[in-house]
């Protein structure tokens, strides 16, 4: 039986946690621009968007203060419900977001965090490559968290 620790990781594997993260010949093109978009509207239903976030080396704190103007524009919006920027490793992050349906998705791109990420030149100064935000169906899930 083998441990974690035993456990051999084949090469193919990405080592960065996510969505596969870009590929090394995007690391290279600078000036960039800014989020790459990729998944589908889809039905109507819950919606959500994962964005894989790589920052460039010595711009995390910069990356964070992104981060954390995107979430002073999103306390605004009534149609975004949950929403997490997460910390991978060093210079890779993460947002999560859901949102109640199609409008409220739409709403939140034409909003101030979808502004931030049109900001194409703050982009370059900060992030490795573009943002590179999925669009997701959300199937199922848990609104609350338990109270003890």
């Amino acid at each position: 039986m083998m441990t974690d620790e035993t456990r051999s990781v084949p090469t193919t594997t990405p080592t960065a946690p996510g969505p596969t993260p870009e590929t090394a010949q995007s690391h290279g093109e600078h000036p960039h621009r800014g989020v790459r978009v990729s998944g589908q509207d889809g039905e109507e239903g819950p919606k959500a968007f994962y964005i894989h976030i790589e920052a460039l080396p010595g711009k995390e704190d910069q990356v964070i203060r992104m981060l954390e103007d995107i979430l002073g524009c999103v306390r605004e919006e009534p149609a975004t419900g949950p929403w997490y920027a997460v910390r991978y490793s060093k210079t890779t992050f993460g947002i999560f977001e859901v949102f109640p349906d199609l409008a409220g998705r739409r709403a939140h791109v034409e909003g101030g965090g979808g502004d931030i990420f049109r900001d194409v030149e703050r982009m370059n100064a900060i992030l490795a490559y573009p943002a590179h935000v999925h669009r997701l169906d959300v199937l199922m899930g848990k609104e609350v968290f338990a109270r003890g």
